[in-house]
């Protein structure tokens, strides 16, 4: 997925606000920003990848300020919040007794998740309307490739799950726990950030919902880029992640940099369509939820 027009102001918003997050210093402030109009002055053409960008973005921001993790705190209260949500969560996917119906709710609290994303232009995160999102999740569903996914993870012998946001991946348990139900003689492997990439979650989001005890495996990508991009990997997750037979990708700077590979497997993407370009990409509304087999 390439970026369009409207990426220009959400590439830069986002980095304008998490500067003001990173530092109080105006002169370092200052500095940051001018490295960020030249990066992008350099790097913003028709080819480029807008989670790319996003990485490019991230890490010079990180280095300019020294602030190795600008959104620690709205992490930490993402989770906190999101675990006040998880127990009404848990009881719509629990609710259900026939194992296909779990399945689609669990995806669909795991793509409502999708929602806690910061500072992106049009899109304002309201924890306080997470529960009435979980109950329009199936109305707001526009891509539908859940029954066909349900299929593919009983099949599966080796399933990676790519988490996105801290916070959002308190409702990832609730799927990977129905993945392990269905691959039962697979193995359900979740991957986080190796180190802070804006709010994406990393070992310390997933250990805070105990994903360890939901997966099989919790590792890391092994490195901080948004989206995945494979030459940044860590051989140790590369590894794991040639030999899957079925992936779940969350999140749009999945979607963003997943459509750009050849893949071997068939990719899962759950995400909200925050944004105009990725809405535009799949051909469907601003604000909806997609369930996409790639």
């Amino acid at each position: 997925m390439k970026i369009s027009v409207d990426c220009a102001l959400c590439i830069f918003q986002r980095g304008y606000l998490e500067i003001l997050e990173a530092t109080d210093d105006p002169k370092i402030r200052l500095e940051a920003l001018c490295a960020l109009f030249r990066l992008f002055g350099e790097n913003f053409k028709p080819t480029a990848v807008p989670a790319v960008l996003g990485t490019m973005r991230e890490r010079l921001i990180k280095e300019v300020t020294g602030n190795p993790d600008p959104f620690a705190e709205k992490k930490r209260i993402s989770n906190i919040e999101a675990l006040k949500v998880l127990p009404f969560a848990e009881k719509i996917v629990n609710g259900e007794s026939d194992a296909a119906l779990r399945f689609r709710k669990a995806c669909l609290a795991a793509i409502v998740g999708n929602i806690m994303e910061f500072n992106i232009p049009g899109h304002k995160l309201e924890f306080s309307r997470l529960r009435e999102l979980l109950l329009d999740a199936e109305k707001e569903l526009v891509i539908d490739d859940i029954p066909e996914a349900y299929r593919m993870a009983q099949k599966a012998k080796r399933i990676i799950y790519l988490t996105d946001n801290a916070g959002e991946i308190a409702f990832d348990t609730l799927l990977v726990k129905e993945l392990k139900n269905l691959a039962v003689h697979g193995q359900v492997i979740v991957a986080v950030k190796g180190k802070p990439a804006y709010n994406d979650a990393t070992m310390e989001d997933a250990l805070f919902f105990k994903m360890d005890k939901a997966a099989d495996l919790v590792t890391t990508i092994g490195t901080d880029t948004m989206g995945l991009i494979p030459s940044e990997c860590s051989r140790e997750f590369l590894d794991l992640y040639e030999s899957a037979d079925f992936v779940v990708a969350k999140g749009m700077a999945y979607a963003e940099t997943l459509t750009e590979l050849e893949l071997k497997a068939p990719h899962f993407l759950l995400l909200r369509s925050k944004c105009m370009n990725v809405a535009n990409f799949f051909h469907v509304p601003r604000n909806r939820n997609i369930a996409k087999i790639i």
